[in-house]
């Protein structure tokens, strides 16, 4: 029990100096101020510029009777082009208007009882015309419904209460676009900061091997105490990143309306989060097992690029499958780790999986990790202490 006791406090020991290490550079600290202004004033300007001001409408003018306004309006709204009425004087208003470019077109009465002449810079074409003529037929209607003494108020309502009822079988999902976004923001960042971040792992193990720190430290812990402890020092310090640049981003986007799918944005912050821890875990044991295969910084990536290479393909795997993530593809690679590490937040910001394959992947990738774990900490202990030649993958795994 005491020995355990020792052990868990060794290794708490170097996960803080690992923590406090990191956290307290500069670098860190004004490269995270940058990315945290770069995505909240990205944000802001997004919601400013992203044309969630003012609906442009077109602006029809009007000259005489101004009773057919509130047709206009009516007729707009109906056909999902609203527009904006304006009276005007009279032709000559209405011709300067439309040269001026303040009406898209203007209605003048041309002498018959509810006929109008349309005065426009080349031609009525398209929904406007649509609702102009709509319009005019309408009020015409109206006129001589009146004329025969028929009341237009229950006129109206017995005809309003004929409607259709749409019930599609695959409706469209409203909110689609900011799940799209919200996708492929968790992909992006879950593969920058398992890159980031492993690599980090390798090069501070190959730093203390190189400067012979490790010889110090092995001197008063175990190889398994220093490994486990720089992992989750970094490690922390990954999952504290990930964290404000998740709380600024999506604060940002809930506070500017640009986000409005708070329960989803949430959810997939939370997986994100989560997933990180996983996916760090699977490739930090590999990254530091390739870092104490080398003796100089230079050769940090002879060993890691078999790592690059398989985050690589995780990640273009995700992108490919950010426009279809119930594809067959998407979904058996959401079970096989590792690439259910950027598979699952995926198809969580999408809404199209259960928590039987959330639950049921988490563990496959937990078990997967262990056993990886496992093979990695033998690599380690067999070389953090060789100094020289550069060990390989395939010599490691003979040894």
């Amino acid at each position: 029990m005491s020995s355990q006791l020792n052990s868990m406090k060794a290794v708490s020991l170097i996960a803080k100096r690992e923590f406090t290490v990191q956290v307290m550079k500069k670098s860190f600290v004004i490269s995270n101020v940058i990315i945290l202004a770069v995505i909240v004033g990205g944000i802001i300007a997004y919601s400013i510029f992203s044309g969630s001001g003012d609906e442009e409408r077109d602006v029809i003018g009007i000259s005489g009777d101004q009773s057919i306004a509130a047709v206009i309006e009516a007729t707009g709204d109906a056909v999902g082009s609203p527009v904006e009425v304006r009276e005007i004087a009279d032709a000559a208003a209405a011709r300067s208007g439309v040269e001026s470019g303040d009406l898209d077109v203007a209605l003048v009465p041309d002498g018959t009882a509810g006929a109008y002449t349309a005065v426009t810079e080349s031609e009525l074409t398209g929904t406007l015309r649509a609702v102009v003529e709509g319009s005019v037929a309408t009020q015409a209607t109206n006129a001589a419904l009146a004329q025969q003494g028929i009341d237009q108020n229950e006129l109206a309502a017995r005809t309003n209460a004929a409607t259709v009822t749409v019930d599609a079988i695959d409706p469209p999902d409203p909110e689609a676009g900011q799940r799209t976004a919200l996708a492929l923001s968790a992909v992006f960042l879950l593969y920058a900061q398992i890159i980031g971040f492993g690599m980090y792992v390798a090069m501070g193990v190959v730093e203390e091997k190189s400067s012979r720190v490790v010889e110090l430290l092995l001197s008063t812990v175990r190889p398994l105490q220093l490994l486990w402890g720089k992992i989750l020092g970094i490690g922390a310090v990954g999952i504290l990143q990930l964290a404000l640049y998740g709380i600024a981003g999506v604060g940002a986007g809930l506070a500017t309306g640009v986000l409005t799918v708070t329960g989803a944005a949430i959810s997939v912050f939370a997986a994100t989060l989560a997933w990180f821890i996983l996916g760090f875990a699977f490739f930090a044991v590999l990254y530091a097992a390739g870092g104490s295969m080398v003796s100089r910084q230079e050769d940090v990536n002879s060993t890691t690029m078999p790592l690059l290479i398989l985050i690589m393909a995780m990640f273009f795997a995700a992108f490919y499958s950010v426009s279809d993530p119930e594809s067959t593809l998407a979904n058996t690679l959401s079970w096989i780790p590792p690439f259910s590490a950027i598979m699952m937040p995926l198809r969580i910001a999408a809404g199209v999986t259960g928590p039987v394959q959330i639950i049921g992947s988490a563990v496959l990738m937990i078990i997967t990790t262990a056993i990886l774990a496992m093979g990695a900490a033998k690599i380690y202990q067999r070389s953090i202490l060789r100094i020289g030649k550069t060990v390989s993958w395939k010599e490691a795994f003979a040894r």
